[in-house]
């Protein structure tokens, strides 16, 4: 993809969008309270082998979001045998994909981006969706997410930690067909560290993200 974030990377936090020069999005912002590795403290990660995509949760009505065949967003070990874990990755996973459906709809102001997010991540969202759109990119390939670790801490927010590998991915230009692929190269796997908080609804909304490229290496 082209490295604004996928090809380019770009770091989704509330206050800003970084463009870096690969596919994926990058950033630096890490609450140290918020680290999975080495942690031992909330509810804790045991996640198993899985190739499947994030279901759904139950409760709320959540949007349906789908994605075509010529793009592949592929889940693995993205199961926990903890229900409430379990919830928080699948929202989580949603919310991902609802950012590459907006990409590929040339849809910044997608519902469904807006379902999965905060206000304070809402507005980097869309801008990271947009720097597509302006382009006239769509997104073609392939990201493996995998390595998911969840726990919530101990102010009950949920916290996701996962790795995107991008190299598969490419961008689209529609006008020009002109294919742009990401770099096969350690920053172009991007490791997402997020912070979720849980509504009245039952839905687990993005309130804190960060992307590092080269992370997961």
């Amino acid at each position: 993809m082209n490295r604004r974030a996928l090809p380019a990377a770009a770091s989704l936090t509330a206050t800003a969008v970084l463009l870096l020069t690969a596919c994926g999005s990058g950033g630096g912002d890490d609450s140290s309270s918020d680290k999975i590795k080495g942690v031992g403290q909330g509810e804790n990660s045991s996640s198993s082998p899985s190739a499947s995509a994030p279901a759904s949760s139950g409760g709320a009505d959540r949007p349906g979001i789908t994605l075509p065949r010529s793009f592949q967003a592929n889940f693995e070990g993205w199961t926990n045998s903890n229900p409430k874990l379990q919830a928080i990755l699948n929202d989580g996973g949603e919310e991902l994909k609802s950012k590459y459906a907006a990409i590929i709809e040339s849809d910044p102001d997608s519902d469904a981006v807006a379902f999965y997010n905060s206000e304070a991540t809402l507005t980097s969202a869309r801008k990271w969706i947009k720097q597509f759109v302006d382009d006239d990119d769509s997104l073609i390939g392939k990201v493996l997410v995998f390595d998911p670790q969840v726990h919530i801490n101990d102010t009950g927010s949920g916290v996701l930690f996962y790795c995107v590998d991008e190299r598969g991915a490419s961008t689209k230009n529609r006008k020009t067909g002109k294919v742009t692929a990401t770099p096969d190269e350690p920053d172009s796997v991007i490791q997402y560290r997020a912070r979720l908080d849980k509504t009245s609804q039952g839905v687990w909304k993005i309130v804190a993200l960060t992307t590092v490229p080269g992370a997961c290496s």
